[in-house]
């Protein structure tokens, strides 16, 4: 499928940025601020940040594309049969958001025909900010950013969010892997693919994801030259 012009490109990294610069003073208000935390049918909590901040993110897109999809996590899909459809990840980190953790994150991703086409991890208690755009070098608040190269499984730092996301075979495939590498390191979600975008962390192996979980991240690591476990898994939207 023909690629979208410069001057598109442009529009949807602009959007992309309002959208998390809309979303940082919804998080930041909420953070810390004593708020509870309501239990999916999946067991996964689910806030009133994350509500309120992915209705502004989905009105934000609506206004300036009307006709692109959407997929949220908290209040579904819209035309996602689109040639381009938004992802957005309200919070990426809710447990760590509704304990005071500063490590959460918003994600923002575009795909086109099926390909995450741009990415932003966003991480408003912490300052930081990664954007990935095909065929652009990946930032880390502005500059650009690279991953790091490991050539020895011994010497890596590797990120995973929690060990009891693994079950099963991958379980048993994770106590092999966490054994053999240098460090393993636990917590961060969507913070540990910014670090190792940005060359600090050499690894990060996650269970269970969902596609608003991982679009984001694709093309921030392939911008920083890096290629994340999500992105070897399925780099397409099916």
């Amino acid at each position: 499928m023909p690629s979208d012009s410069t001057r598109d490109l442009d529009r949807f990294v602009a959007t992309a940025i309002q959208m998390v610069d809309l979303a940082r003073p919804i998080l930041m208000r909420w953070f810390r601020s004593g708020l509870a935390a309501e239990a999916k049918a999946d067991a996964s909590p689910v806030t009133m940040a994350d509500r309120e901040c992915e209705e502004v993110l989905r009105s934000h897109v609506q206004r300036c594309f009307p006709d692109h999809g959407l997929i949220g996590e908290e209040h579904g899909n819209d035309r996602d049969g689109a040639s381009h459809v938004w992802v957005i990840d309200p919070i990426d980190g809710t447990k760590a958001f509704v304990s005071g953790r500063p490590l959460f994150g918003t994600l923002v991703a575009l795909i086109r025909d099926g390909e995450p086409v741009l990415g932003i991890i966003d991480c408003p208690a912490v300052g930081d900010r990664w954007i990935g755009v095909e065929g652009r070098p990946s930032t880390h608040n502005g500059s650009p950013c690279r991953a790091r190269p490991c050539a020895e499984l011994g010497d890596a730092l590797m990120y995973s969010t929690s060990p009891y996301m693994f079950e099963g075979d991958d379980a048993a495939a994770y106590e092999r892997l966490r054994s053999r590498v240098r460090y393993p390191l636990f917590g961060g979600d969507c913070h540990s693919y910014g670090l190792v975008a940005s060359g600090w962390v050499d690894l990060v192996v996650e269970a269970q994801l969902k596609v608003y979980d991982w679009t984001a991240l694709v093309p921030v690591a392939r911008g920083a030259g890096a290629v994340s476990s999500v992105a070897a898994a399925s780099s397409r939207v099916n």
